[in-house]
């Protein structure tokens, strides 16, 4: 009789042990057996999407993030302060809700395909340079890491140009260019040849072109630093399409677009 005190002193501990085996326990459909096999690994993201909150502050940023805001419950992997504070708010494996409906190249469901990363910025300011040094480690950790490719860094306006404009015309693009994220043309940009399609090459390097005037504002935004969705296609916009898309000059096999 006297093991009965020890037993029930035991039993809470047992409990949370169970409890805390079901916590970890893979899912299991109830229709099938188990067999579990040990060839497989965590979904894995192959593009990081460039955010900027639009917001007056990171902690009001950080309540969204962690809450809802007009559209509803939005989260992004991370948080960079004008500060260069970076913040985690969901694993780099698990799905965050930053990217809403849009595609960039044949990635219909970016969210399950990306790493968002959200910047302190109102729309309007410049980005400090703390914040940009502190963005580039942190895309310097996740392409290495995660085995992400350094070209593979877009704008949100990028992949969803008739919703969204950020991080917008401030956001200095060259710089990240410099340090070997992202796509940006080098060289002299020299003008392209007779026939050349600028829908055609905003195509290939990932845009959706449903919308061209707003594929082409997402463009410029990025590649120009400018907002202007109402002038048609000109000849700037054609030497940076051409200098992005041109393989020979790039000495690679094709286009760098989005797998």
């Amino acid at each position: 009789m006297h093991q009965i005190p020890r037993l029930q002193r035991m039993f809470p501990l047992l409990l949370i042990a169970a409890l805390a085996a079901c916590a970890h326990a893979p899912p299991r459909n109830p229709l099938a057996q188990w067999v579990p096999s040990p060839n497989h690994e965590p979904r894995r993201p192959i593009l990081v999407v460039l955010h900027a909150t639009e917001q007056r502050s990171v902690e009001e940023s950080l309540h969204t993030l962690r809450t809802a805001n007009s559209g509803g419950p939005v989260s992004s992997h991370y948080l960079v302060g004008d500060d260069g504070a970076i913040y985690q708010l969901v694993a780099d494996e698990r799905r965050a809700w930053h990217a809403g409906p849009g595609r960039w190249g044949t990635i219909t469901d970016v969210n399950s395909a990306s790493i968002g990363i959200e910047i302190d910025n109102d729309g309007s300011e410049p980005f400090t340079d703390a914040q940009v040094a502190a963005l580039l480690r942190l895309l310097g950790d996740l392409c290495e890491r995660l085995d992400i490719p350094r070209t593979q860094v877009i704008a949100h306006a990028d992949m969803a140009p008739t919703r969204k404009r950020d991080p917008g015309a401030h956001f200095p693009w060259q710089r990240l260019a410099n340090a070997g994220f992202g796509l940006w043309p080098q060289g002299e940009l020299l003008d392209p040849p007779a026939g050349f399609d600028p829908m055609l090459a905003l195509r290939l390097l990932g845009y959706a072109i449903d919308d061209p005037s707003a594929a082409l504002r997402a463009f410029r935004l990025h590649y120009r630093g400018i907002d202007d969705a109402a002038s048609p296609p000109g000849i700037e916009d054609a030497r940076i399409l051409h200098a992005l898309t041109d393989a020979p000059r790039r000495g690679v096999g094709g286009p760098a677009v989005a797998p």
